[in-house]
Formats: C-alpha cells, sequence, structure tokens
C-alpha cells in the first residue's frame, strides 16, 4: 500500500489547529481533544474521508490513519470491542481453513492484527486496510445491512431506541449512514450524514441512493453495475454459510470519481470554456470507440468564420459536431450519416452538452473502478441457519441499484 498517497488526503479536522494548551469546547460545549489527547497518535491523523461513525475531535477519538497507509479502529468497550476483534482474528487466522471463511475475507478489509500506542498501551486499535487509498477522488458510502439493528442481547430500552433511529429499517433493509460524492463540475465534494438517510422513506430511497453516483454531470451507470457485481458477490456468499448472523453491520462502497484519463482542469475546460484544448481532445480520441471495440476518427478544425472549436465525434459511422460559444449558452450540432445527407444545422441545450460529456466521462472509466466491502463487525453472533435479515436488506438493495440502472 502507498503510504505516502494514503496520507496525501489526509488534513486535520477544521479547528484542532485553533486548540490551546488545554482542551476547548465546541459550540454545543462538548469536548475536544487538546493536545494532551492526541499526543499519544505516534504520526497517525484523523481519517479525513471518514463518512460515519464516531469521528475524531469529539470525545471520540474516532478513525485514524497509521503512517503506513492503514487505517486504525479503536476497539470499543466491552462487549462489543472484544467481539469485533475476535470476528477479525478468527476470519483472518494464519492457520484458517474453513473454507467459507476463507471466501469472506475477499470481502473484508484486511485485518493486520492489533495496534496500540507505546505511550497509551491500554488503548488498542483494530488495524485494518484503507480500501480508498488507490483512489484518487474517493466517493465513499456506508450502508447499514439488515432488517434488525440490535442483536439479541440488546435490551427492550436499546431495541426501541434503535427502532426509533429508523422505524422503515425492517420494511427497506438498509440505512444511508453517510456518503461524500465528487462533483466534477466544482471540483469539489458534497457530503450527507446520517439524517440524510433516515429522512428517506420507501418511495423516496430510490432517488436518494441514487444520489451517490451523480457527479454534477451524469448518473456513473458504470459504478452501479460493478456496485452490483459485487453487492451479489456477497449476496451468494450468504446463500452459502450457515454460522454467522450478522446485526448493524454495514457495508462500505467506494468508486473513482475522475476518470483516470482526465485531470480536473482538462474536465473543467471542457465544461466551461469557450474551446476544446487539445490536450481535451486528444483524450476524447482515446476513449470514444465504435461497437466493434475499434477506435473510430475524430476530427477537429474550423466549419466557418466565427464558428468556435468543434470536438467531433464519429460513433457508428455518425458524426455529431458539437460548437461551443463564448457562454455556453447554446450549442449547435451538425448530424452526417453515411456522407449521404446533407448536414442539419439545430440548437443544442445544455442538457445535451451534459450528455456529450457524461458520455466521454463514461468512456473514460472503462471498468468503473469500485469496491464494495463488509464492515463493522461488533454485533456478529455465531448461527446455524441462514441470515435471513442480512439477505433481505441485500436482496432490497440490489433491487434498488438495478430500478437506478433502468431509469
Amino acid at each position: 500500500m502507498e503510504s505516502t498517497k494514503a496520507l496525501g488526503k489526509l488534513e486535520l479536522s477544521p479547528g484542532l489547529g485553533a486548540i490551546g494548551d488545554s482542551a476547548s469546547m465546541n459550540k454545543s460545549g462538548q469536548q475536544l481533544l487538546g493536545p494532551q489527547d492526541h499526543a499519544h497518535l505516534n504520526g497517525c491523523v484523523p481519517l479525513s474521508h471518514q463518512v460515519a461513525g464516531h469521528k475524531y475531535g469529539v470525545k471520540k477519538v474516532g478513525i485514524l490513519q497509521h503512517p503506513d497507509g492503514t487505517v486504525l479502529k479503536q476497539v470499543q468497550p466491552p462487549p462489543r470491542g472484544p467481539r469485533e476483534m475476535q470476528f477479525y482474528s478468527m476470519v483472518f487466522a494464519e492457520d484458517c481453513s474453513d473454507p467459507c471463511l476463507l471466501d469472506l475475507q475477499k470481502h473484508l478489509p484486511k485485518y493486520y492484527g492489533t495496534w496500540s500506542s507505546p505511550d497509551s498501551p491500554n488503548e488498542l486499535y483494530l488495524k485494518l486496510e484503507d480500501v480508498t487509498s488507490r483512489f484518487n477522488k474517493p466517493c465513499i458510502m456506508d450502508v447499514k445491512l439488515g432488517r434488525r439493528s440490535y442483536d439479541p442481547l440488546a435490551s427492550q430500552e436499546k431495541r426501541e431506541q434503535q427502532i426509533r433511529k429508523y422505524p422503515l429499517m425492517e420494511e427497506i433493509g438498509f440505512l444511508i449512514l453517510g456518503m461524500r460524492v465528487y462533483d466534477v463540475r466544482s471540483e469539489t465534494f458534497n457530503s450527507y450524514n446520517q439524517h440524510y438517510g433516515r429522512a428517506l422513506d420507501k418511495d423516496t430511497v430510490k432517488d436518494g441512493l441514487a444520489v451517490f453516483f451523480k457527479n454534477g454531470v451524469c448518473l456513473r451507470r458504470d459504478a452501479i453495475r460493478a456496485s452490483i457485481c459485487r453487492v451479489q458477490h456477497i449476496l451468494n456468499w450468504f446463500h452459502s454459510q450457515h454460522q454467522l448472523a450478522f446485526y448493524a453491520s454495514s457495508l462500505l462502497f467506494v468508486y473513482e470519481g475522475l476518470p483516470s484519463s482526465f485531470t480536473s482542469s482538462s474536465l473543467s475546460s471542457l465544461l466551461i470554456g469557450p474551446s476544446v484544448s487539445d490536450a481535451m481532445v486528444k483524450t476524447t480520441h482515446s476513449v470514444l470507440v465504435g461497437e466493434d471495440g475499434q477506435s473510430q476518427e475524430e476530427e477537429v478544425g474550423q466549419q466557418e468564420a466565427g464558428q468556435e472549436n468543434k470536438l467531433a465525434e464519429y460513433n457508428n459511422n455518425t458524426e455529431v459536431g458539437v460548437l461551443w460559444d463564448s457562454s455556453i449558452s447554446t450549442v449547435h450540432t451538425n448530424h452526417r450519416k453515411d456522407g449521404d445527407k446533407p448536414s442539419v444545422r439545430g440548437h443544442l441545450h445544455l442538457s445535451r452538452v451534459d450528455d456529450v460529456v457524461a458520455e466521454v466521462i463514461q468512456g473514460g472509466m472503462g471498468d468503473a473502478a469500485v469496491e464494495v466491502r463488509m464492515i463493522d463487525f461488533a454485533h456478529v453472533f455465531p448461527s446455524d441457519s441462514l441470515d435471513h435479515g442480512y439477505i433481505y436488506g441485500l436482496k432490497h438493495l440490489l433491487t434498488v441499484l438495478e430500478q437506478i440502472l433502468c431509469d
């Protein structure tokens, strides 16, 4: 794992740099961690792209990132923490020979044992793979799975508390706990917390989930297809096992927000510039292909005096020329097929510009870089039957993803 790349994405939470010699208070009166609290981190820093769970700076230590690029999750108080640690130790044991558990390994972040600071040896952390480390602009979503978010040992009070948090959990089978999505237009991330997910009902959950796959220009159908494939693999594993039941566990979705063939500046040029840069045209040339998989010829030139540069796309013997005016309020296009029909010039609204850009983005992705991993195992229990609650959630999640893809 490239630790320098992983550390390059990290930054201290806002406000931590202003903490004085003692712990400060935030606007809600909650205590922030002072220097004496984070001095033991030994080069570890808060995980900047965490989307759910306890975050660094408010009472809890939260998720940290080690200098070697791995993720550190503090072991929770008993019985949850020891239970999760035991689960990871069982699945990733060196002498593990259980085919079911060996198959499960590929659906989890890799486990590297426990870690503790020399200054605080009694504070244990689970040392885990950072599954986002290979991504440039990682779009991340944490989705809780199952019809129940409380385990069999939960008190009646705890059960009622969890049901109140999201009464539709039993019907919908999953809950968005948090997500962040890269917007290619603004070159920023949009973040959504647990309150966003809890506000979704059976009529709005599809549109709410679709937001994760919208990048400001298009719906990332390539990422949806790849996500469906990976969730289906996890569902297949659940159908094959009868020894574990998962409660309040999540799926972590990650996909690349910016195609590798693009840079932010080149995409901005395509979106807002009055002309298409040579670099952008070359990029487009490399990603536009015909139905037979062979690259088609593209041409870039001037049509007549006063016209702007055009991006010419050939697909299945059809040329679509997109002309950019200085305001992009109107886009002109020529359509010519087989060279037999005269050019027809019309007006193309901004939505068509988005379609063109979307096609370039989708083509540039090829097979989308996507990860879907199971996380959070503080409530995993032995079982002798199928985990019907988790399976229900996976099936409904797949149904909703397929509906988004088909719209």
